[in-house]
């Protein structure tokens, strides 16, 4: 049933729905085919945790300018 031609046939409309069928399919099946795209774009997106740098890079920076606002002068 699953040969090399129909698992290409199937792979192709399947990507067409999810990506364009909101443009061109009637109602019920416009809103699952932008369910569909929202729900994957969600789940890979939420596979990759906002990244914060162990150290802050202006750290330094911002205590320079600390200590020249209160001593006047630099060390």
């Amino acid at each position: 049933m699953f040969n090399k031609g129909n698992f290409t046939l199937l792979m192709i409309f399947l990507l067409i729905f999810i990506g364009f069928g909101d443009n061109f399919l009637p109602k019920p099946l416009n809103n699952a085919s932008f369910h569909t795209r929202t729900t994957i774009n969600n789940f890979i997106v939420g596979m990759f945790p906002t990244w914060e740098p162990k150290v802050k890079p202006h750290q330094r920076t911002e205590k320079a300018v600390e200590e020249i606002q209160t001593d006047g002068k630099r060390k």
